[in-house]
């Protein structure tokens, strides 16, 4: 994997010198990506583009980028055809068997297995629990900035405050012990992050898929040991409840609670990370728009945090792959074909949304794809990330109204819009 230096690489003027399967095109600054993904919606149809080559699958026909608004929600409303299951959602070579023990969550899954495991997973958030977890939500916050104060300016953002909320509440909710928290951080980096040389470093993609395979088998093991224990001696947390769930007849299996684990440590904590990140870096660099939300901190949060995920997307793409041939939004896709539906490129739809590139903490309407497109697949834990994203805003406004974010060091990767470091100044 080797990626061209900026005096290499050419500006981008037409949509025949962008390759999203190329990582040169990924370490280019944020602003190139973003004129190069303008050229690609303005086309009639998507651009099809060869798949990346890598070592644990062998070469794909291709696939189409689907990035307007208006694709993505057509294409996310029939899951039918359009299929998560078929060599996996999450990576656009298609997904080995070898993948699925640990990588198999219900992300990559159609109905009726994807039905099965959502509703066995939703009956295990009871409303007590989701109390419980909302009051911990609010209780974590307020630790977290408490402790950054202590610390005082200079500290690292996502370190000290936007990575540990987040972490806490889904290693709480899974009753995950505190001591293994620095181990599901530093094996979720992993799992986002292999294509980073911070997280993995290599310059091979064996590597990768050793690290990834790794660290997917070291979270499966502690989630399974740990249900182990709660099958005999179960306690309130959620590893406790689905263990011991049975839903109509129906278990999950411990593969399946592993492959849950590891999903809701990836989309539930790294995810959230990323939006809390990328919204101090918004509100620093729109001066204006902070100031308007810290004049009415309550009244303006729902909407700030829905333009902070819409901006944010900290999920770039996912992958569908087509069951039968079918005619969407006047372009023919093929059986077999694979569409890539990039949410990032959809939340900066001219034709959806009013100057899109403007942080607007008053926009309204806001039909972002931020979780995801609408269908079954939208994210599980919206509700919950909502939550934790006001919160801490909410905490971090109000107690500390000066921090500001200083130059961002950006997650390596074509999947994750991620912030890795980020300083911090307050007064």
């Amino acid at each position: 994997m080797t990626v061209g230096t900026p005096q290499e690489r050419r500006p981008i003027t037409s949509c025949d010198q962008i390759d999203l399967s190329d990582w040169d095109f990924w370490a280019r600054p944020m602003a190139e990506r973003e004129h190069a993904f303008e050229l690609l919606r303005a086309r009639d149809t998507p651009m099809f583009f060869a798949e990346p080559e890598v070592t644990y699958a062998p070469p794909g026909r291709g696939y189409h980028a689907v990035v307007r608004h208006a694709d993505v929600l057509e294409i996310s409303r029939n899951p039918e055809v359009f299929s998560s299951g078929s060599g996996g959602a999450t990576n656009i070579p298609d997904m080995p068997p070898e993948f699925t023990e640990y990588f198999g969550s219900m992300i990559n899954m159609d109905d009726p297995r994807h039905a099965r495991l959502r509703r066995i997973v939703s009956r295990a958030f009871t409303p007590k629990m989701i109390q419980k977890f909302e009051e911990d939500v609010q209780i974590a916050a307020s630790v977290v900035v408490d402790e950054l104060l202590e610390k005082g300016p200079g500290c690292d953002f996502v370190t000290e405050v936007a990575a540990r909320l987040p972490l806490k509440i889904i290693c709480d909710m899974m009753g995950i012990p505190e001591k293994d928290y620095r181990f599901v951080y530093d094996r979720s980096n992993i799992v986002l992050g292999a294509s980073d040389p911070e997280y993995v470093p290599r310059a091979d993609m064996d590597s990768v898929v050793t690290a990834l395979l790794t660290a997917g088998s070291e979270l499966q093991q502690l989630v399974q040991e740990l249900a182990a224990e709660r099958a005999e001696k179960p306690t309130g947390d959620l590893i406790s409840a689905l263990v011991n769930a049975n839903i109509d007849g129906e278990r999950l299996t411990l593969q399946e609670l592993g492959s849950f684990f590891i999903l809701l440590v990836v989309a539930g904590n790294e995810t959230t990370r990323n939006a809390i990140s990328q919204g101090l870096l918004l509100l620093t660099r729109n001066p204006g728009q902070k100031r308007l939300w810290l004049s009415d901190i309550d009244r303006y949060a729902p909407k700030a945090v829905e333009e902070i995920v819409r901006l944010a997307s900290p999920v770039n793409y996912m992958r569908r792959k087509v069951t039968r041939d079918v005619t969407v939004n006047g372009v023919d896709y093929r059986e077999g074909d694979k569409t890539v539906l990039y949410y990032w490129s959809a939340n900066r739809d001219a034709a959806v949304f009013d100057d899109p590139y403007r942080f607007d903490i008053t926009r309204d309407p806001n039909p972002h794809v931020g979780f995801g497109g609408p269908g079954p697949h939208f994210c599980l834990g919206a509700h919950l990330a909502r939550r934790e994203i006001t919160v801490m805003f909410r905490e971090l406004l109000s107690r500390v109204p000066s921090i500001e974010a200083g130059h961002p060091e950006l997650l390596f990767s074509s999947f994750i819009n991620g912030v890795k470091h980020l300083p911090c100044d307050f007064r």
